[in-house]
């Protein structure tokens, strides 16, 4: 959402994929500050530039784990990059302290909030106008209906990371007006947050009247609530800290995807690479080359290739010929892919040419499953509503799951993460496998049978 303020304007841009959102405040004076950029800050450019704004400042407010931060890229053409002193960043920055003021115009300050918690260095940041607060930034502390997850260290700091967050939300965000509007930068999506809601900014009393973490004033049972919501996260969210605490490697723009002979793809292939198929389901059901692993490009792809290809093994693309090549590489650097060798030049029809082996993945109908139905979405939505009698494994998890031998049906929500589970089943020797078409309330719908919930 983007509001304009009687001397500021505040402008957010959105990746709906990462549940993402960064903001371009304009400060009155014709410069900007940007909060928690991207990779790839195009969309921040233009939306300044559009409005005769200069960026000059940019702001991380932790150290982020579900992708790499573009504020490096603003910095390095002339943006002050603030970022939390306690991060401890290589890379150039102004380091910022609890209780800093930073002057960004005339009678307008950025103060930054102790927020620890989602990590140990947080901070969020107070935008103030002539000594009064006028926007909270909050970053991945509050969100809309949420807290963001405190758990991206491992279980040995979790708890004691919840009861940081408990006390700075109880001590520097709650204590705030009731009026002042909040931008969090994660939001529904992200695997960043605690079950979040739809909407992307909110207001301190709209949290304090319907957020059901912060109705808890028993530090203890804050602990026990907020720990039992947090569901599994993508291992890469374990390296991307380190990364942008050393500095990303910047780049001008988005990498171009250089064409590969089926032959070099094969030799990559053979050397350990993986082939990612990138064209629509349908498509890889109906033929993909063998061994491919289904990721649809769609706002999503980034967090599941990040999610079940390791960074840092060589990856082929199969795309096609209306895939929008620049998306596809933006979201796979975003989320620190770098090893991208390329993608088969004549795509399919070309590895069948070079003689190759081609294989198939059935869609099928609720009707026409096989007994065994293998159900791949996140704990939460199995919880919800499943199959009854179905086995229940995550997608992030599939590669260590040994199906007992026979056919299987695989299902998630509407088919992408099930023909993506499929095709790592197939790879991994399990031929005998569909994909449902579909997801728990189509099979609803059809058998008159009511789904299992936990």
């Amino acid at each position: 959402m983007n509001r304009r303020y009687r001397v500021f304007e505040i402008l957010s841009v959105v990746d709906e994929g990462l549940g993402h959102s960064s903001y371009v405040v304009g400060l009155g004076d014709g410069a900007a500050l940007v909060i928690d950029p991207a990779r790839f800050p195009t969309a921040q450019r233009e939306l300044a530039e559009a409005r005769g704004w200069r960026v000059a400042w940019t702001a991380d407010t932790h150290s982020h784990a579900d992708y790499i931060s573009g504020s490096p890229e603003l910095a390095a053409t002339g943006a002050t990059f603030l970022a939390p002193r306690e991060a401890r960043l290589e890379v150039a920055h102004t380091p910022v302290d609890p209780g800093d003021e930073i002057p960004l115009a005339e009678g307008i300050t950025l103060k930054a909030l102790a927020t620890p918690g989602h990590t140990p260095e947080h901070l969020a940041y107070l935008l103030m106008h002539e000594g009064k607060p006028a926007a909270l930034f909050s970053g991945g502390s509050l969100m809309v209906g949420a807290l963001g997850r405190t758990d991206l260290l491992g279980p040995d700091h979790r708890d004691e990371l919840t009861r940081q967050l408990y006390q700075a939300i109880q001590r520097n965000i709650l204590t705030l007006p009731d009026d002042l509007p909040v931008y969090p930068t994660h939001g529904a999506g992200s695997f960043c947050a605690a079950p979040a809601g739809a909407e992307r900014t909110t207001t301190i009393g709209q949290e304090r009247s319907s957020n059901a973490l912060l109705a808890i004033h028993d530090e203890d049972m804050f602990v026990r609530a907020m720990v039992s919501e947090l569901g599994s996260f993508p291992d890469y969210f374990r390296v991307l800290p380190g990364i942008n605490q050393r500095g990303p490697r910047l780049y001008p723009k988005v990498p171009d995807l250089p064409r590969l002979r089926a032959a070099e793809v094969k030799q990559l292939l053979d050397d350990g690479a993986v082939m990612v198929d990138a064209r629509p389901i349908s498509d890889f059901a109906t033929a993909h080359p063998s061994g491919a692993i289904s990721i649809e490009h769609r706002p999503t792809f980034a967090s599941w290739l990040g999610w079940l290809i390791d960074l840092d093994r060589p990856v082929v693309f199969l795309a096609n010929d209306d895939t929008d090549r620049n998306d596809l590489m933006r979201q796979c650097f975003t989320v620190g892919h770098e090893a991208v060798a390329g993608e088969l030049s004549g795509g399919l029809n070309a590895w069948r040419a070079a003689g190759y082996p081609v294989s198939t993945i059935a869609l099928v109908s609720p009707d026409a499953m096989n007994p065994t139905v293998l159900d791949i979405r996140q704990d939460a939505e199995w919880n919800a509503g499943h199959l009854p009698g179905a086995v229940h494994v995550e997608l992030g998890s599939l590669a260590e799951f040994a199906p007992a031998a026979g056919a299987l049906t695989v299902m998630c929500g509407h088919g992408e993460r099930a023909m993506t589970g499929a095709s790592i089943l197939a790879a991994n020797g399990h031929s005998a496998v569909t994909v449902l078409n579909g997801g728990p309330d189509d099979w609803e719908r059809l058998t008159g049978t009511a789904l299992a919930t936990t």
